[in-house]
């Protein structure tokens, strides 16, 4: 197993492939201007943003994968809201878990029954900081 979120599980088996590509892991900050007449605005650091994380989850019936399934999982992680850590490599990234806030499905082979045998999907994380 490569790693987890929540219910989506990352491996690499001899009957499953289910993994991520392109990961982009962003850290910001928040920061406020100070406007004075005549000079330079004046910067002042006002807290670290929340962190994003943006990958690619390639999908290939070939590999034991059922795409629709796995598009209706990160769906529903999107509509109900949930948080999860996200575990890749036996350890959690980051400091606090992590919410779906997006993803778009490109659907690549469909067969003649409409059966869809593979996709992508456009996954973005945000840092999830709980009150």
């Amino acid at each position: 197993m490569i790693g987890y979120y929540g219910p989506i599980v990352f491996e690499t088996s001899d009957e499953r492939i289910i993994n991520f590509s392109e990961f982009t892991h962003s850290v910001e900050a928040n920061y406020g201007y100070h406007e004075t007449i005549g000079t330079k605005p004046k910067t002042e650091f006002l807290d670290p943003g929340l962190e994003t994380i943006e990958f690619l989850v390639n999908l290939n019936g070939g590999f034991g994968v059922k795409p629709r399934d796995e598009i209706e999982k990160w769906s529903s992680i999107v509509r109900t809201g949930e948080a999860h850590p996200l575990v890749i490599g036996g350890k959690t990234f980051g400091e606090n878990p992590w919410i779906c806030k997006s993803i778009s499905n490109t659907w690549g082979t469909v067969y003649q029954d409409g059966k869809l045998y593979s996709a992508k999907i456009e996954v973005s994380l945000e840092e999830y900081v709980r009150l």
